[in-house]
């Protein structure tokens, strides 16, 4: 007998899906289609995680759960250009961009998948089961675990679109792809999108990834992304949320590696009402290996919850991980870092850290860094720390003539910068850390625009020290 569901959000989706099942279905290969199915069965006989399982204890859905979202989620029909409903530009950063709005891949000019000349493909999930169903065939769904929880299952089930990338084999594409995701819609959307990056052998891809909401209406967003890095292929993937206090988001992101791949991955959060950010990596190759970093700011009673799973399944792998965060108010955290080794895993080299600054008595955190080792060859060290600004240093500082909240500001910063240090796009790293700048001193939310728009030159962030030359 199907288990009963204990929330209206479960209800919903399993309703939803019955009663449109061949407009969710319209254009699928059969495979997309047998994944549904299997993500409709798991979902009637499985609940939607909670804080009753373990790795959820400390991240409550609940509110959520118990809220009536809207499902229903049409494409927009705009003609307006991406820039003219959201202004994203660097100064001195060129990137490919591509959007989505409200779940949807967004082209107002109707141009679904984009085939560039040297072999590079990027566009809509839905077109490239049409125009490259062997590739799509291939990938989709072969990273993820499709029964890890209820939201992967429900991301599968009602997923309408989402962004496809195909680096061919031997290609090092120049310039940054982009995807700007957007919520803007005045309905508590329930927005589900699917993203498949692939790089083939020998290639080489720079991915931002840019979460942002337009107004202050709520919504969830329940992202899923298939990432597969092939032989010798190098990724560099940066990710930056920044959403308004009202929304939350689960973003899953499944890494598969191959034989002397390298992958750096940066998490940026700035802002959000909940976020938690799942990031799993398999290492199947040797000689592979992976770089994982974030950094977290939160205040008022936002809450962040780090995932993140490294499988070392191959001899001769290594890997690194780096999160920082500055809890400020009633803010909280949850940081909890897996590193797995298995039998044949010998010679693995793995690190984790994970610091965490608290401004107030109010802020918590929970970490916990884990190893699980089975080989014997290894180099493996975890750490986690909590506390305070070094009072002394402030102090230092003071005696310099260095007012109290800049000594502060300051202090964070350079807290920060080991993080940030490691984008390797020399304009999009200074144009991160003016946003971090900002958000330390309390003048982020959304905005209006991108969030990357201070770094325009004509608009230039002031400050009352140079934080640039710490």
């Amino acid at each position: 007998m199907p288990k009963k569901t204990e929330n209206i959000l479960q209800d919903n989706i399993l309703e939803y899906y019955r009663e449109n099942e061949s407009v969710l279905n319209s254009g699928l290969l059969d495979s997309a289609k047998n994944i549904k199915e299997e993500a409709f069965s798991f979902l009637t006989n499985n609940k939607l995680p909670d804080n009753k399982d373990e790795k959820w204890r400390n991240t409550d859905l609940s509110s959520i759960y118990s809220q009536k979202l809207t499902l229903d989620c049409q494409a927009e029909k705009y003609d307006k250009s991406i820039d003219e409903i959201f202004v994203c530009e660097v100064h001195g950063f060129e990137s490919l961009k591509f959007s989505m709005l409200n779940g949807w891949f967004y082209s107002p000019d109707n141009e679904k998948i984009k085939v560039f000349e040297n072999g590079l493909v990027v566009g809509s999930m839905i077109e490239a089961q049409k125009q490259f169903p062997e590739i799509f065939e291939k990938y989709f769904n072969s990273v993820i675990e499709e029964n890890r929880h209820g939201l992967i299952a429900a991301n599968s089930l009602l997923a309408n679109d989402g962004l496809f990338v195909y680096v061919p084999d031997n290609l090092v594409v120049d310039d940054s792809v982009q995807l700007i995701k957007m919520l803007n819609r005045e309905e508590n959307l329930f927005v589900n999108s699917r993203n498949l990056i692939i790089l083939g052998k020998n290639s080489k891809l720079s991915f931002l990834h840019c979460d942002d909401s337009i107004n202050h209406s709520p919504g969830f967003l329940n992202t899923v992304t298939e990432i597969v890095v092939c032989e010798n292929a190098h990724l560099h993937l940066n990710k930056l949320q920044n959403l308004n206090d009202s929304t939350s988001m689960v973003n899953s992101t499944f890494i598969n590696q191959y034989e002397n791949s390298n992958i750096t991955v940066n998490v940026i959060t700035y802002n959000g009402g909940l976020i938690r950010n799942e990031l799993k990596v398999n290492m199947l190759g040797q000689g592979s290996h992976a770089d994982l970093n974030g950094i977290y700011l939160m205040d008022k009673s936002q809450h962040i919850d780090n995932q993140v799973f490294v499988n070392h399944a191959v001899p001769n792998c290594s890997s690194s991980e780096l999160f920082k965060g500055v809890l400020d108010n009633r803010s909280s955290g949850v940081f909890n870092g897996y590193i797995f080794v298995g039998r044949n895993a010998q010679n693995t080299s793995a690190f984790q850290q994970n610091n965490n600054i608290l401004m107030s008595s109010d802020a918590k955190i929970d970490t916990q860094p884990f190893l699980e080792i089975y080989a014997d060859d290894v180099k493996c060290s975890h750490g986690a720390t909590v506390g305070q600004l070094d009072t002394e240093a402030l102090f230092y500082m003071k005696q310099r003539g260095i007012g109290d909240s800049d000594a502060r500001l300051l202090l964070m910063f350079a807290f920060t910068a080991e993080v940030t240090s490691k984008i390797n796009i020399e304009a999009l790293r200074l144009s991160i850390e003016d946003m971090i700048k900002k958000r330390l001193r309390g003048e982020l939310s959304i905005c209006d625009k991108c969030v990357l728009h201070c770094s325009v030159p004509d608009m230039p962030p002031e400050f009352d020290i140079d934080l640039s030359k710490i």
